[in-house]
């Protein structure tokens, strides 16, 4: 039984996608024409074959044209659903060629990961989570940029890694944000400091007056103890990395301010002592983030790696 020509095509003017069949039914069409069978087609597709029918019906309502006569000796492309199948195939063709060329993009994109992170989160929360990785992805290069919370947001825009780390106030300007742990910021001297062995806590006026080692203007720990304390007095040192400031206070150059994270171990085996603070103690507590530029959704390792961090 030979097909009657459906109706006539859309307007010439309407968009491509409106006037051409997608992949799916060009697929099924040159399935047909290898096969000779509409329901064998269907199947090496893994389609019902009245789905099958209805999108053959649909391509030839879109073309305007009969593609395929069906009787119950199989299914035969009429001639111009033989001319259909040659462009057909060259545009299944140039698809498989774009789908290729697209893994490739994918591959090299998952053959590295870029990451900025502040120095608390590079020093003592990332090297888990990129152990963590390693397992998962053992193919992925990870690159880590350590830096403040301000130089971390300057890579991520200026296109110079992945997916970010901070442990600032606010998100910065330009970048999406995930909480993926919280932190707290404590006091800490030498067990010769006289802060060291004074019963009373040291008030927060007190710690805004006194001269204290610092990390620089820029970073995380700097700008949630500066807006804790309303203002600090200038710094007795001003160093570049949690690990430098740390080293100061366990010599006894002065007090410091530092992650809990940081100070536990030195806490614990009585190389520093963690100081009392009152009147500021819950402003201390920050959120720590992942961050990437606005509107561009981490994908492949760094998607994974986020997924990492909140699961920790």
């Amino acid at each position: 039984m030979t097909s009657q020509p459906p109706g006539p095509p859309g307007a010439p003017g309407a968009p491509l996608a409106h006037r051409v069949p997608d992949l799916a039914a060009l697929e099924l069409l040159l399935a047909v024409a290898r096969l000779g069978s509409l329901g064998r087609a269907a199947r090496e597709l893994g389609i019902s074959q009245p789905a099958a029918s209805g999108r053959v019906r649909s391509m030839e309502r879109q073309l305007g044209v009969a593609l395929v006569d069906r009787s119950p000796r199989g299914s035969r492309l009429t001639e111009a659903g033989a001319l259909v199948t040659d462009w057909a195939r060259r545009i299944v063709e140039a698809a498989e060629a774009f789908d290729a060329g697209a893994q490739a993009l994918r591959d090299r994109r998952d053959s590295r990961l870029r990451v900025a992170a502040s120095m608390t989160i590079a020093e003592y929360l990332l090297p888990g989570w990129l152990i963590a990785l390693r397992a998962r992805r053992p193919g992925t290069a990870v690159a880590l940029l350590a830096g403040n919370s301000a130089q971390v947001a300057e890579r991520l825009l200026g296109g110079h890694a992945d997916l970010g780390f901070v442990e600032g106030l606010r998100v910065p300007a330009g970048l999406d944000a995930a909480v993926v742990g919280h932190d707290r910021l404590v006091v800490v001297t030498a067990p010769g400091h006289a802060w060291a062995r004074r019963r009373a806590p040291v008030a927060a006026a007190e710690l805004a007056g006194t001269p204290l080692v610092l990390r620089e203007e820029g970073s995380g720990t700097r700008q949630v103890l500066d807006a804790a304390l309303g203002g600090l007095a200038a710094p007795l040192m001003e160093l570049s990395s949690t690990t430098a400031v740390k080293s100061a206070a366990v010599s006894g150059a002065g007090p410091a301010v530092l992650s809990e994270l940081a100070v536990g171990e030195e806490v614990l085996a009585g190389r520093l002592v963690r100081v009392p603070v009152v009147g500021v103690r819950m402003r201390l507590r920050r959120e720590l983030r992942a961050v990437w530029p606005a509107g561009h959704v981490p994908a492949g390792p760094a998607r994974e790696l986020l997924g990492l961090t909140r699961g920790a």
